[in-house]
């Protein structure tokens, strides 16, 4: 498998050693401790093993999505999961390879929106700054062509704005720019990228995670690769600027990790990624309930690991998380299920 010399897993070493709806009532996981679980699941047919994938769900096709990523080389192909069974998607016109790119659904267009990512090259041109759309009825990518593009980047995240529910970007990280972490907000309107000017914004970073938190009505975000800043902070998005939190409890600065809301326990909960503060790979699992990080405490809980796949299936009704890396660098090729009932 690909060892950790490649430049995404040496741009995290180095971090670490510079920086060591209606409103429902929020609930609590301590409200039913022993009611949500990892349980890895066992398909007949997998996607190779790999990380730094794009994962999201497509509410079109009722299945969730998986993108490229890094095996034994950049990888390009596409992947669905109905929940039971991967079926790998043999389309006639796909993306390049990439690694760290950003997906997610748009109810404009009605469509997957993937943007950037790195494709193991040694030119600026590397990393990515291209938009895809895949079409869930009809199982096709089309790139979608724009003047302006935002920056070059690997690492942005993506999430449903909380008042208007279109699709919003952020961050990204590009270590040939003079200042390598990204901090610009997009907005897509369903044909092209148009940059937000908020008040506030987050210290600049990649490989961060984010959610939308509906109960809330904000979108929370945590950690990722801020160069020689330091990510262990918590930001929330409430469609018309972003606002540094204060929690009793922050989790480390993780990067690479994997991010979902939970509607069964109405929690975003996030799992995994390479935590800066220790300089490794961790198989926590974390839930943010609005105005503070709790450390969950599962019966099973997936191996250590970072550049994860993770995402709510709405069909289903459960998280599915596939793959990643462990410490050593092994691409993984594992299939698991967070359920909160």
């Amino acid at each position: 498998m690909v060892a950790r010399s490649h430049l995404t897993k040496a741009l995290l070493t180095l971090t670490a050693l510079l920086a060591l709806g209606a409103v429902l009532p929020a609930l609590t996981y301590a409200s039913d401790p022993a009611s949500a679980n990892w349980t890895k699941l066992s398909p007949a047919t997998s996607p190779s093993a790999r990380f730094g994938h794009a994962m999201a769900y497509d509410p079109v096709g009722k299945k969730i999505v998986m993108f490229g990523g890094i095996g034994t080389t950049y990888l390009n192909d596409t992947w669905t999961f109905d929940g039971k069974t991967w079926t790998q998607q043999k389309t006639s016109v796909a993306p390049p390879v990439r690694t760290g790119s950003a997906m997610w659904f748009d109810k404009v267009s009605k469509k997957l929106v993937m943007f950037g990512g790195y494709n193991g090259g040694h030119s600026k041109t590397a990393f990515l700054q291209d938009t895809w759309l895949w079409d869930g009825a009809t199982s096709t990518w089309t790139q979608a062509k724009m003047k302006t593009s935002p920056p070059r980047g690997t690492g942005p995240v993506m999430f449903s704005d909380p008042l208007t529910g279109k699709l919003v970007m952020f961050g990204g990280f590009n270590p040939t720019q003079r200042i390598p972490n990204l901090n610009k907000t997009f907005l897509w309107t369903g044909t092209a990228w148009h940059q937000l000017q908020p008040a506030t914004s987050p210290y600049g970073r990649g490989w961060a995670i984010a959610a939308l938190d509906p109960v809330t009505k904000n979108v929370v975000l945590t950690g990722g690769n801020g160069d020689t800043i330091r990510t262990d902070n918590t930001w929330t998005w409430d469609g018309r600027n972003w606002t540094l939190q204060s929690p009793p409890t922050q989790v480390q600065a993780l990067v690479f990790a994997g991010i979902a809301f939970d509607p069964e326990m109405k929690l975003v909960v996030a799992f995994g990624g390479f935590g800066e503060g220790v300089g490794q790979d961790t198989n926590q699992t974390w839930s943010w309930d609005g105005t503070n990080w709790v450390l969950l405490t599962p019966k099973n809980s997936p191996s250590a690991r970072d550049g994860l796949g993770m995402a709510y299936d709405s069909a289903a009704h459960e998280v599915v998380m596939f793959g990643g890396e462990d410490s050593s660098g092994t691409g993984l090729s594992d299939t698991w299920k967070w359920t909160g009932r």
